[in-house]
């Protein structure tokens, strides 16, 4: 049924996808070498779903809708060698999951790799390849362990539509009208936006709401696997900008909340996000008590 031949491509590391929390302990505790050794020993023990599973798995059922066309893929990208990576390799295999291309970049970061692969959004537990991957103009999120029993509940969601929350500035837009908020006041923040005529400038994950805009697309409102929200601390008069600027883009946002700060989380849970992006950390931290959470290291709150 596909009306465009683009595909949505995400990247994923393995420790996102995978609880490789024991194996990276010893990494830590005792260095690279003995690491290797443990993955090989154990290459035939199968890893369990780690904190972006569930989400993976819910983004590649999206193929089922185009009678056999591959419009979603996703790719690993990895910090293990070929040869520690055939743990993560059998344990893909055994769940299941349709990953088939790999970058196992030997201990070094596999963000130089994301514009090769066409990556639209790489998800990663380091932060490090995470900003790395922002500097090179891809959308990418650092995914908070939870510490919870979220994996669990989310993989026993039987809902097939995958649903995206997103925060506004600094992750959908640039972060220059928070730069005011933060350097000069909420009152100068509020008179900017009163009084700009141009739309906000766009954020790391202005392009990949716009690719994921296109398979929205492939299908009516009403019906579409995919539903995606606004959520931020904006409230009037500083959500006219927000809209015109979505208007400008043609980019469709299926529900904006504006919240006026108050907390994200109870918000979240009532439209039953599949995973919430956001620049500040403690919003991702409190959220991803109940759902699998970005953090976006960019903008003036990330920055020292």
């Amino acid at each position: 049924m596909s009306k465009s031949k683009s595909k949505l491509i995400i990247g994923i590391s393995s420790r996102a996808l995978f609880d490789l929390d024991a194996s990276h302990d010893i990494y830590k505790k005792s260095g690279v070498e003995s690491y290797k050794q443990y993955q090989i020993e154990n290459e035939e023990n199968i890893l369990e779903p780690g904190e972006a599973f569930p989400l993976v798995k819910k983004i590649l059922n999206l193929n089922k809708f185009y009678d056999g066309e591959k419009r979603i893929e996703v790719i690993l990208l990895s910090r293990n060698s070929s040869d520690t990576g055939l743990r993560i390799r059998n344990s893909i295999e055994e769940h299941n999951l349709d990953i088939s291309r790999a970058a196992f970049c030997g201990g070094e970061s596999p963000h130089r790799y994301v514009k090769d692969f066409g990556v639209h959004l790489f998800l990663s537990s380091s932060i490090e390849d995470v900003k790395l991957a922002i500097d090179s103009e891809v959308a990418a999120a650092t995914i908070i362990s939870s510490n919870s029993n979220s994996k669990s509940r989310n993989s026993d969601s039987t809902k097939e539509q995958l649903r995206i929350a997103f925060d506004g500035d600094a992750v959908i837009f640039s972060d220059e009208s928070e730069r005011i908020y933060h350097e000069k006041g909420l009152d100068a923040f509020i008179d900017n936006e009163k009084n700009a005529k141009s739309p906000l400038k766009a954020g790391p994950f202005k392009n990949f709401l716009l690719e994921l805009n296109k398979i929205q697309n492939d299908f009516d409102q009403d019906n579409c696997p995919i539903r995606t929200a606004l959520v931020t601390a904006r409230s009037a008069p500083s959500d006219k900008r927000v809209i015109k600027t979505l208007r400008e883009w043609g980019v469709r946002i299926d529900e904006s909340l504006f919240l006026g700060g108050m907390p994200k989380r109870d918000f979240l849970k009532s439209f039953d996000a599949d995973i919430f992006f956001d620049d500040q950390k403690n919003n991702i931290i409190e959220a991803s008590r109940e759902l699998t959470s970005g953090h976006v290291p960019y903008g003036i709150k990330n920055k020292g």
